[in-house]
């Protein structure tokens, strides 16, 4: 056992996230303690993402921080996890000198023994990929967080192998973990008074465990707790299920929202990119999630100045996002990751310049089409989750709608944790604005918008 004290620096997606919280259970069941500054800590880890180029470059300025901060503290410990590790291992320990210790997504359990190697003088890496390992039995710690929502991660790796991503290179192959150990998570959240849970996966709808499918997943979570509230991501849009459409229609618990990314919006970009569904069926989903979810919220990732892409297939992207209107989108340029296909079979030849007027265009369109959308929302009720104090002012609360728009009202008798019944009064692009009306419960909302829609 040990009393030393570490800090994890976490970059990139949800699901680091929630592996950080699968190493603060690993780390604290060795008897070690959380600290919230890298200072404070003996062991230091940064958790890393390989997505996009910026992430890499912000931890690699990150990790030089820390060899300064170890010149000064020779015991310090350094170390560096996630989807950078196999990536990067003979640089960063080799060439740089930066870490003690290299440990990939599914070698979180050998953390304590890959420390003690680095108490004996030696540089410890475990960076082997796992067909099995989903940490199902590991409740995670959560040291940081509002208290009120959190994520659960359902699976690991990905199968779908898309041209520009790394994921399965840095995550392996696909693996859902058992339904019974989720819901025994969410059962525990509940307790604890969570309020919101997150399913995560890199394609939650391919999810399958013992033949219990997403849908059967989402219909049993959203049990445990009929106050709690259910959102999930990332689906894919080539096998999105339409029974479980029709559950979110029917479950007050299961948010009207839903992140659908289409990448890209020509047949061309998206054959180059090796995703599996054309322009027009990416559509006829849309238009089903609409007419199965009446006012369902919908966002999406798009990236500009893939491999090859031409003005009319950027033109084909903008005009999809306006086509379909979307509540929000995470917009990037292309980053070229070696290992990908794209990497192997195509050149990243479009021009810098070019990738960022393409995506300052995006961006732009994208802006006005929320801000439509958001003019919409006034006058509007709606049942916000309470989830903290607003950064606008301490007399404000901030939370979100069950459509995931972040809406701020003024503090008032309400708290943190708080179903907040509200009327939208203003907005911007990004926030909307609203007059609290009461406290109220999910089941409460709900019934009184039948009663009044009859």
């Amino acid at each position: 056992m040990s009393n030393k004290r570490f800090y994890i620096e976490t970059y990139g997606c949800q699901m680091n996230f929630a592996d950080t919280e699968v190493v603060n259970s690993i780390l604290m069941e060795d008897g070690m303690d959380p600290v919230q500054t890298a200072e404070e800590a003996d062991i230091i880890f940064v958790n890393t993402c390989s997505i996009r180029e910026n992430a890499e470059t912000r931890v690699w300025n990150r990790l030089k921080e820390f060899r300064s901060l170890k010149d000064e503290k020779r015991d310090l410990t350094v170390g560096v996890m996630g989807c950078m590790a196999e990536r990067i291992k003979d640089k960063i320990i080799e060439q740089e000198k930066l870490v003690d210790i290299v440990v990939g997504p599914d070698a979180y359990r050998e953390i304590p023994n890959l420390l003690k190697e680095v108490d004996d003088g030696r540089k410890a890496v475990n960076v082997l990929l796992s067909l099995e390992e989903t940490y199902a039995d590991i409740t995670p710690v959560r040291t940081s967080g509002n208290g009120v929502t959190a994520f659960v991660s359902i699976m690991r790796g990905c199968d779908n192998m898309c041209a520009f991503c790394v994921v399965p290179f840095t995550r392996g192959r696909e693996r859902s973990r058992p339904m019974s150990s989720i819901l025994s998570e969410v059962k525990q959240l509940s307790d604890q008074g969570y309020k919101e849970v997150t399913l995560l996966g890199q394609n939650v709808n391919s999810y399958n465990y013992e033949d219990i499918d997403f849908t059967r997943l989402m219909d049993e979570a959203s049990k445990v707790d009929p106050e709690m509230r259910f959102r999930f991501s990332s689906p894919h849009p080539k096998d999105f299920p339409e029974p479980l459409l029709h559950l979110i229609a029917e479950r007050p618990n299961l948010c009207n929202y839903i992140h659908i990314p289409a990448q890209a919006g020509s047949d061309t970009m998206l054959e180059r990119m090796r995703r599996p569904y054309t322009r027009e069926q990416y559509l006829t989903l849309i238009d089903k999630m609409r007419d199965i979810i009446p006012g369902v919220s919908l966002s999406t990732d798009i990236i500009t100045g893939f491999c090859d892409e031409t003005e009319e297939e950027h033109e084909a992207t903008m005009s999809l996002m306006k086509i379909v209107g979307y509540d929000l989108a995470y917009m990037f340029a292309y980053s070229e990751r070696e290992r990908t296909l794209a990497h192997r079979k195509y050149e990243d030849n479009v021009p810098e310049d070019v990738k960022k007027r393409r995506l300052s265009q995006i961006i732009e369109q994208q802006m006005n089409i929320q801000e439509q959308i958001n003019n919409n929302e006034v006058g509007k009720r709606h049942l916000v989750l309470i989830e903290g104090t607003s950064k606008r002012s301490d007399e404000q609360l901030a939370g979100r709608t069950d459509t995931n728009k972040m809406v701020i009202i003024d503090k008032k008798d309400f708290r943190k944790g708080d179903y907040v019944e509200v009327i939208i009064t203003g907005n911007t692009s990004a926030t909307l604005f609203g007059d609290p009306v009461k406290k109220s419960s999910i089941a409460e909302f709900y019934e009184n918008r039948e009663l009044v829609a009859s």
